[in-house]
């Protein structure tokens, strides 16, 4: 009888509110299709499901001092996921190791969330070979010795905390796999008569662990397992690449150049973790083009496993877009009126465009986006002859990046179309310097010397987040198209994400997505549910000028043409519906228990 085991681990696994990205969703996902795919019988029924993460118990324990996450364990259970489990949690705290456990039910199949709290690592004494030491430094001695992790060099980095959290958070969770592994082992070995420890050994189930790693963060737990000579089936997933996004939108060019030199400012000690992934059985990627960067860079081999997304419904919530569109239109309107003059606006006359991103200038497409909105204002003011719409149409594009939640209270009303510059920190305030410099804010808008605007929104939306109070999935459904213009993105969860709303899409080429989309059965062919821009071999002023136009497409096809824009939403929302998470979850499955 052999019991299976497979162990989710990253950095952003657990709740919710472990989340600093999009790689949260993707440990969630994958936990929930494997519990679903065991309810369905469609892999093996008895498998059990582990996430392993990190657990920050009071406000200021996160390395991350920006996102500050506090690990918010309401609405799970009590862990109850058998006797071996149990044994080798009591054993982990007694030797130290600090875990909290619990679980969730998902279609009738419990998921166990193991979250270690490695904060006390650097104060804990513990015995190291005849030496009393931190329980850290006793880490980064072995992990010298095990992987030459010259931790003495990386944790006096800028981003030593960070380093050092990852190193512990992979020893924990090697050392919860370690035990697990061997766990009838050691049962068996305490009989001291050596055939009733053979027979002990003989009735009991045996453990089969797999661990699947995503991102480098927690790459070392799988390395230190393999050195050790634990039998454990691993995998590690890189979203990104630490040099990739260090070049960033150079990272193409150093690829074609077959230039393996990491970019100054490449922080090395992560690097070393990444490269760690040589020591897994299987290695993925999120994209073609994240692999052509492992390969560059670390030598890597592996395959392709894209990104999926869950999409419930089966149709577009038509009614549920049209509501969003409507608040969304309603909200620029009364605060236009009340900042911006007291010039009164249509909300109908509005139509609102949307971008979302990580406050990465270059790399997300910023300056080729704003340019392109120029020449969009251009292409609607040569409308104005001969269209019925032109005249009073405005179209407001929602510029959706912040450095990190701003406090409701501290915001002005209206924000953000009220955008005091004591509000923005950072790259914001460059962001909006390039939208004024090109004469793209609210107030060339309602003066009429321009019909579009970008909007920065510096902010992460959601319900009390003193502007819009509306999710990030009512924006990209009330939106009536999504720019995503990123000049290096390993994927693009977002375009995903807008089309399960079904909302039409422009999409750079150089976004992992545009690769996917090749594999795909389009609904429509040519019909341009999610446009693709070649920023790659393409002029810039080619790039920009397509940008542009397919903005202008998705505009006036929504306002002359309502019937083509619903097909066009259609052809989205397909498009998502294809990216399901059942197909790479299988093939992470396939992988982890060959």
């Amino acid at each position: 009888m052999i019991q299976r085991w497979i162990v989710l681990a990253g950095e952003e696994g657990g709740p919710s509110s472990n989340k600093m990205g999009g790689i949260w969703n993707v440990i969630d996902a994958e936990s929930k299709t494997l519990a679903s795919l065991a309810a369905d019988g469609k892999i093996d029924k008895n498998i059990r499901i582990l996430v392993a993460g990190p657990y920050y118990p009071t406000p200021g324990s996160d390395w991350n001092k920006g996102k500050n996450r506090v690990t918010d364990l309401s609405g799970y259970e009590k862990l109850n996921m058998g006797p071996e489990l149990d044994s080798v949690l009591s054993s982990l705290t007694s030797s130290g190791i600090e875990v909290v456990a619990f679980q969730r039910m998902v279609a009738d199949v419990p998921v166990g969330y193991l979250l270690f709290n490695t904060i006390y690592y650097q104060s804990r004494i513990t015995r190291w070979r005849d030496q009393d030491l931190t329980l850290n430094n006793a880490i980064k001695t072995e992990a010298y010795e095990l992987a030459g992790l010259d931790s003495i060099q990386f944790e006096r980095a800028h981003y030593g905390a960070e380093y050092t959290h990852y190193l512990d958070l992979s020893y924990a969770i090697s050392e919860f796999v370690r035990s697990l592994t061997l766990i009838h082992e050691e049962v068996a070995r305490k009989h001291e008569d050596k055939a009733v420890s053979e027979f002990a050994r003989s009735i009991m189930p045996k453990i089969r662990v797999s661990l699947h790693c995503h991102e480098f963060g927690v790459f070392y737990a799988l390395a230190r397992l393999k050195k050790m000579g634990v039998p454990v089936r691993t995998v590690a997933t890189l979203h990104a690449t630490v040099p990739g996004r260090t070049a960033g939108y150079k990272a193409l060019q150093k690829i074609a150049s077959n230039d393996s030199l990491m970019e100054p400012g490449t922080p090395l000690g992560f690097a070393a973790l990444e490269s760690l992934a040589r020591y897994a059985d299987v290695v993925t990627f999120v994209g073609d083009s994240t692999m052509k960067e492992a390969m560059l860079f670390h030598n890597l081999k592996g395959i392709v496993v894209r990104n999926g997304i869950d999409v419930e419904s089966e149709d577009i919530d038509w009614d549920k877009k049209d509501r969003c569109r409507a608040k969304i239109q309603k909200f620029l309107a009364d605060n236009l009126y009340k900042i911006c003059d007291g010039q009164c606006v249509d909300p109908a006359n509005l139509i609102p465009l949307f971008t979302i991103s990580r406050i990465e200038i270059e790399n997300k497409g910023y300056p080729q986006l704003l340019d392109a909105l120029v020449l969009q204002d251009h292409l609607l003011k040569h409308r104005i002859v001969g269209q019925r719409h032109a005249e009073d149409t405005r179209v407001v594009c929602f510029l959706i990046a912040a450095h990190g939640p701003k406090a409701k209270e501290k915001l002005p009303e209206g924000f953000p179309i009220n955008l005091p510059p004591e509000v923005l920190v950072g790259d914001e305030i460059r962001i909006e310097n390039m939208i004024k410099e090109r004469g793209l804010d609210e107030n060339e808008l309602i003066s009429g010397k321009r019909k579009v605007a970008a909007l920065l929104y510096p902010q992460w939306v959601g319900p009390q987040d003193g502007g819009l109070a509306m999710t990030a999935e009512e924006i990209m459904a009330g939106c009536i198209a999504g720019i995503f213009p990123s000049q290096y993105e390993p994927f693009l969860l977002t375009a995903l994400e807008a089309g399960r709303e079904g909302t039409p899409s422009i999409v750079s080429r150089a976004a992992g997505y545009s690769d996917a989309l090749k594999k795909i059965k389009h609904r429509v062919p040519g019909l341009g549910g999610v446009i693709i821009v070649d920023n790659i071999e393409a002029l810039q002023e080619e790039t920009v000028l397509d940008y542009a136009l397919a903005m202008d497409y998705f505009t006036w096809t929504y306002l002359e043409d309502e019937v083509k824009y619903r097909l066009l939403c259609e052809e989205s929302f397909s498009l998502a519906k294809q990216f399901t998470w059942t197909d790479p979850v299988m093939e992470y499955y396939r992988n982890l228990v060959v």
